[in-house]
């Protein structure tokens, strides 16, 4: 009998921890600078090359555990081995990679036991057994996990929606990109846009920020969140939030809730994803506090439809941000699918392969494997023998390429992530659903 897969959404350190033990952080080892341990652009290859084959291992994350013990509910996303496979049957039969078999591997990790010691097992796993030249990563949270990757020379196709920022991107150079979603300072600078320019933070002195307790989301919130909103006489009262268990998720979730509600703010927004937006709002209505809310992709928008036991369907009124990418945001009935030339190409590939998906949300995993897959491929393909990090990334810089689970195209002369793209992100009343307005902006606009 099959088992059914589900994908790995960024409430996976809150579901984790209802089954194990928070442990210490394990690290593989001191993080040298990435470039200066990648193998020269001028001759050599990774690990996991040889003349004939490239190794790649794709992640795939089974929440089936979680969503029993939690009662979430997502799309199904169909069988990602099967997934795989199709695209490396595609690839092989269009060139391979720089001229190689495309080897690839399909490794499942179980969310419910997901820590720093158990990430540490995966990496060593890809990096050492299977000697991987490239990791797809589809949810490996912990913050060892990402450094781990890099000090091992192994490139890392980020397929997670996570807040990524410049300075990791740029610490972690050349082997960490992302061929879907975007770099989280260009987001950040889009989404405090929108919310001004749509009076959302019109006729108040005071708005609430729900964050994550990240680095990523302290440096936004100096550099860009504060000096923003002083600009339109807005002060912000910033709630940090402990996401490593559920105690201190809850206890901090909850006291934000009541912190907001004796300051009588109405204005709420969002930062780092993890799910905190949904199970901020269950917090809220426990303690009697309501309020309009800023959100954006990384709060799972089709989540929160999904889930009305969740996300009390009366916090979804009137909720605004933006969006960059359409399987977590909006229904097909909102945006035709398929929309693009990048998405119809993904899925004539897994066609082929006897591969379909009823809806887009149902493809949301196979299509960031699709652009990790077509990326790589693309910006190998003229490297020849020398198939190495520094020179497949200089090149993923040069080549148009367009994202078919985001917004976007060429990652650009300085760039790491192919989701260039946002749009105003809305929810709708008439459809219980959320939509997109106006057309596709660049981030950091």
């Amino acid at each position: 009998m099959t088992t059914r897969r589900i994908d790995w959404p960024l409430f996976v350190r809150i579901g984790a921890v209802l089954t194990v033990a928070v442990l210490a952080y394990t690290s593989c080892g001191t993080l040298m600078p990435g470039a200066g341990s990648a193998v020269s652009p001028s001759g050599g290859v990774g690990p996991g090359v040889t003349d004939d084959s490239v190794k790649v291992v794709f992640i795939g994350t089974d929440l089936t555990a979680t969503a029993s013990m939690t009662g979430f509910k997502n799309a199904d996303v169909g069988k990602p081995e099967e997934q795989v496979e199709a695209l490396a049957a595609y690839v092989n039969a269009n060139g391979g990679i720089a001229g190689r078999k495309l080897d690839a591997v399909y490794r499942e990790y179980e969310a419910s036991k997901d820590s720093p010691a158990t990430e540490t097992a995966l990496c060593s796993q890809i990096t050492q057994d299977d000697r991987a030249f490239a990791v797809v990563l589809t949810g490996q949270l912990q913050s060892n996990a990402r450094p781990c990757y890099a000090q091992r020379r192994t490139l890392m196709l980020d397929a997670t929606l996570i807040a990524d920022d410049r300075a990791t991107f740029t610490q972690l150079d050349p082997y960490l990109w992302t061929a879907t979603y975007p770099e989280y300072d260009r987001f950040a600078t889009s989404f405090l846009a929108v919310l001004i320019r749509e009076k959302f933070f019109e006729g108040r002195t005071e708005a609430g920020l729900i964050a994550a307790d990240t680095p990523a989301n302290k440096s936004i919130f100096d550099k860009l969140v504060v000096p923003s909103l002083r600009e339109i006489g807005v002060t912000v009262d910033v709630s940090w939030i402990d996401t490593t268990s559920l105690g201190t998720l809850n206890s901090g979730l909850s006291q934000a809730a009541v912190d907001l509600r004796g300051k009588r703010i109405d204005r709420v927004f969002f930062l780092g994803g993890a799910r905190i937006a949904p199970f901020f709002m269950t917090s809220a209505k426990a303690q009697s506090f309501t309020a309009t809310y800023g959100v954006s992709t990384f709060d799972s928008p089709i989540f929160m439809v999904n889930n009305p036991g969740t996300v009390p369907p009366e916090s979804l009124k009137g909720m605004i941000g933006i969006g960059f990418a359409p399987a977590g945001d909006v229904p097909d009935s909102r945006l035709e699918f398929p929309a693009t030339d990048a998405e119809r190409q993904c899925l004539d590939i897994f066609r082929q392969a006897g591969i379909s998906f009823p809806k887009r949300e149902n493809a949301r995993v196979a299509f960031t494997y699709c652009d990790a897959t077509l990326l790589l491929q693309k910006a190998a393909s003229g490297l020849g023998p020398n198939l190495n990090a520094a020179a497949w990334g200089e090149a993923a810089r040069q080549v148009d390429f367009t994202t078919a689970g985001g917004f976007g195209g060429k990652i650009g002369a300085d760039g790491y992530a192919a989701g260039t793209g946002y749009r105003v992100l809305k929810y709708d009343t008439g459809c219980s659903c959320f939509t997109y307005q106006g057309e596709v902006t660049p981030l950091g606009e």
